[in-house]
């Protein structure tokens, strides 16, 4: 072992792979700060380049665009309240709200150092227990899967604010607009009307870009006399030192349990295929407020909220790897196109991956650790460039902010008809914001929508309509079981929350 340990060193320990990552790591956090921009289209789009490359070399570049791309859809998400990936959703209520506060430079400090440990806490875990944890997830099944997705769902309550039925609402709506398009088993159209781009569903792209972009360009541009020297994207009456905006070392030991937490939940929810970073983000952020000693400040600017949700995103990319090294299964649409990588460069993901060509393996994992170090270090300079958009007039910065959303939302399909999706969504956002229904149930239930159905009509089909097969099922009765003391536990808050309102 340690002969096949030292031939991974020697593959990674070369000038060409430390480049190779550099480059994917630059590439990543551009393509990832671009609302619209996915870490998928990024890593399709580099493919190509990777032809000609040696095995360490192309699966490192790769990774590095990866890695990188996750986190730098905090920085749209936190700089300008638009989620630059789907996994950055989550990021978007705290970190948004601490940029209109002044401490968007706080903000993304914060998510940067969530980030980056999250990342490497799961890396270790995944480099530890790859073929140990591969083995659990062979035991999750339909009926596993529905019941872990149904636990999820449990966070629209977590996040719904005030008011619980309007929370509800919003999921509602959001579990309604992922039903159309083509029905996944029968391979029935539904709620199309006839057109043929609804076929595919809707676009998750210009859905998030939609609802988070599209209201908040109104609400800064409507109705009001712009002038360049009042209106930033900050809050101009509130004046933040420089020394405020700088994250003390208490407020850093602080968030070590909520990243240790997203690194736990980021590897469980990575190695299980089809689940993604938004629902780890989504999860960890939920239960990070439920343990929380200040959870009113969620939603409202709190920087353990930032750490929470990115520590969760993060933290599934490394895991995601698990299923497609030991079993050749891709964990999600990157480590699909990942999946075509290995191909190319003539390895085949599974068992005998690990008996052939074990030095490969390790000379991966060496360079998924060492990514983080260089997405610390080329983030933290990204940084002090990125933070200076909050600066920017909003007469400016807005109409740029419109025209990145059209263009990455036509560049994701390559149809204008994804740019009309977006407007019309941006609409229904903006009258949800004057009706006061929160987004992020809608984001939660659109996202877990088709997981959930297709857990629950696959696990009908196996037991044939049995419905027992929920609660004969030991993993499945425990995640049910979390779901009601879940649920319990957020009806007892949202009670306490009321009764404290009523007497002030």
């Amino acid at each position: 072992m340690v002969d096949q340990l030292l031939l991974g060193f020697q593959l990674f320990f070369q000038w060409n792979v430390l480049l190779g990552m550099i480059f994917g790591v630059v590439t990543g956090i551009v393509i990832g700060a671009l609302p619209g921009m996915t870490v998928v289209m990024a890593v399709s789009l580099a493919l190509p380049f990777t032809f000609s490359m040696e095995p360490v070399v192309a699966i490192s570049f790769l990774l590095g665009i990866y890695k990188a791309g996750v986190y730098g859809g905090s920085m749209s998400a936190i700089l300008i309240g638009t989620p630059g990936t789907p996994g950055s959703a989550a990021t978007v209520m705290d970190g948004y709200a601490l940029t209109r506060k002044g401490l968007g430079k706080k903000a993304l400090d914060m998510a940067l150092y969530a980030s980056v440990i999250a990342d490497l806490l799961s890396d270790i875990i995944t480099v530890l227990a790859a073929v140990q944890i591969a083995h659990l997830a062979l035991m999750i099944g339909p009926v596993e899967f529905f019941a872990i997705i149904v636990f999820s769902l449990t966070i629209i309550a977590a996040v719904s604010g005030k008011s619980l039925i309007k929370g509800l609402i919003s999921g509602g709506l959001g579990l309604l607009l992922a039903t159309v398009g083509m029905d996944s088993l029968y391979g029935v159209t539904r709620f199309t009307f006839g057109n043929i781009n609804l076929t595919g569903g809707l676009n998750m792209v210009p859905v998030l870009i939609g609802l988070f972009a599209i209201p908040e360009i109104i609400q800064q541009l409507k109705g009001k006399k712009l002038h360049p020297e009042k209106t930033t994207i900050l809050d101009t009456d509130v004046v933040v030192s420089t020394q405020e905006n700088k994250i003390t070392w208490k407020e850093f030991t602080g968030i070590f349990p909520t990243i240790f937490r997203g690194a736990i939940i980021g590897s469980i929810i990575g190695i299980i295929p089809g689940v993604g970073a938004s629902p780890a983000s989504f999860l960890n952020y939920s239960r990070s407020k439920k343990v929380s000693k200040h959870p009113e400040e969620y939603g409202n600017g709190s920087l353990e909220g930032v750490a929470a949700a990115e520590a969760g995103n993060n933290g599934v990319c490394g895991p995601t790897l698990i299923p497609l090294l030991t079993l050749g299964i891709p964990g999600d649409k990157t480590t699909a196109v990942l999946l075509g990588a290995f191909v190319i460069q003539g390895l085949t993901p599974g068992p005998l991956l690990f008996v052939k060509h074990i030095d490969i393996i390790y000379g991966i994992f060496f360079a998924m650790i060492v990514i983080n170090f260089i997405v610390f270090g080329i983030g933290k300079m990204a940084l002090k460039w990125a933070a200076l958009i909050s600066h920017v007039p909003r007469e400016v910065m807005f109409p740029i902010v419109f025209i990145l959303c059209v263009f990455g939302c036509y560049a994701s399909n390559n149809m204008l008809f994804d740019v009309w999706l977006m407007l019309i969504i941006g609409g229904m956002g903006y009258f949800m914001l004057m009706f006061g229904l929160p987004q992020a149930p809608f984001v939660i239930a659109f996202i877990l929508s088709p997981l959930f159905e297709g857990g629950l009509r696959r696990s009908l089909i196996m037991s044939q309509g049995d419905l027992t097969v929920f609660v004969t099922q030991p993993i499945a009765l425990t995640f049910l079981l979390l779901t009601l003391f879940s649920i319990i536990f957020i009806l007892r808050g949202k009670k306490k929350e009321l009764e404290l309102s009523k007497e002030e």
